[in-house]
């Protein structure tokens, strides 16, 4: 069974123990998510299923939107609900102007610290392996975006944030450097993910309707097919002898239809330059995602789905 579950995770539970049931569920050997969440976080987590295991790549890049609560006045080691109060600080002078303004330092291109507490691996090891054995290490500063950060509400000592944001974006870490700059510290209280790429969180589905679905036969509609989340990626159809020749691995011929290429199948656009585009026969089954090569001018079959 090839294609995507968009599924809403729940609390308490790690991204790949989510895996280990849907593959349970489903039968399906074959399975992986895209873009790990925090057990205590919840929300949309994409489980790819048979071939479309080989995409999980292509979903990385995706825009994620977040929704968190932020308790300001509270410093947590993981900088999370999670981890232990180190230390507390005084909201009294903090209000909306003052907290508006500080936001402002958190959109755009930022430079952020990846938190002890996460996956990040040093020496092999996972850096919260260390942080629960007392172990801190240097992390270095990596450039993230925010594409839009919004404050839905404030209400003392809670603050309510809507954030667009890049991969590798940490939102605790976000909670935290917030607290440092208002100078009385802060937590992220609780958080879900609403969107990812083109899912979103009213499409989502329960681990118990997946079950039930399993159950009366008929979970396969919540399936995704592969080519539904590669909606960025230029598309081509090619002739019988094209694919034929991605079937077995060979550059398909598609000089000829250049001008067929078309980016999220609206806007007519010529070849880019370089990249990778969608290759679907005339009967509009997709067949593979093609990389351009450089060296040879030619689009090759970089992973075949037929």
């Amino acid at each position: 069974m090839d294609g995507i579950l968009n599924i809403n995770k729940p609390a308490g539970k790690t991204s790949f123990g989510v895996v280990a049931i849907v593959k349970r569920l489903t039968g399906e050997r074959r399975a992986g998510h895209a873009g790990t969440l925090d057990p205590d976080a919840t929300g949309i987590l994409p489980v790819c299923l048979g071939k479309a295991t080989r995409i999980v790549e292509f979903l990385q890049d995706a825009h994620k939107v977040y929704r968190t609560d932020i308790e300001l006045g509270i410093t947590t080691d993981s900088y999370d609900g999670a981890g232990k109060i180190i230390a507390r600080g005084d909201v009294s002078a903090i209000d909306k102007p003052v907290l508006e303004k500080a936001l402002e330092a958190f959109r755009g291109t930022i430079q952020q610290t990846p938190p002890m507490h996460s996956a990040l691996k040093h020496e092999g090891q996972p850096l919260y392996t260390l942080a629960r054995a007392g172990i801190t290490v240097e992390r270095k500063n990596r450039p993230v975006t925010i594409h839009r950060l919004e404050l839905l509400a404030w209400q003392p000592p809670l603050v309510t944030l809507e954030i667009e944001c890049s991969k590798g974006t940490y939102i605790r870490s976000i909670a935290n450097d917030l607290g440092e700059k208002l100078g009385c510290g802060a937590y992220m209280k609780n958080l879900i993910r609403t969107a990812y790429g083109n899912f979103n969180i009213q499409n989502s589905i329960s681990m118990q309707q997946l079950e039930e679905a399993v159950s009366t036969g008929d979970w396969e509609k919540y399936l995704y097919p592969i080519d539904s989340v590669l909606g960025n990626l230029p598309s081509v159809t090619v002739d019988e002898t094209g694919e034929e020749a991605i079937k077995v691995g060979s550059p398909p011929d598609i000089e000829e239809k250049i001008q067929e290429t078309r980016y999220n199948d609206q806007t007519p656009q010529p070849f880019p330059p370089a990249g990778y585009i969608r290759a679907y026969n005339k009967d509009g089954l997709f067949l593979a995602i093609l990389r351009y090569d450089p060296d040879e001018n030619k689009w090759r079959p970089k992973k075949v789905f037929i």
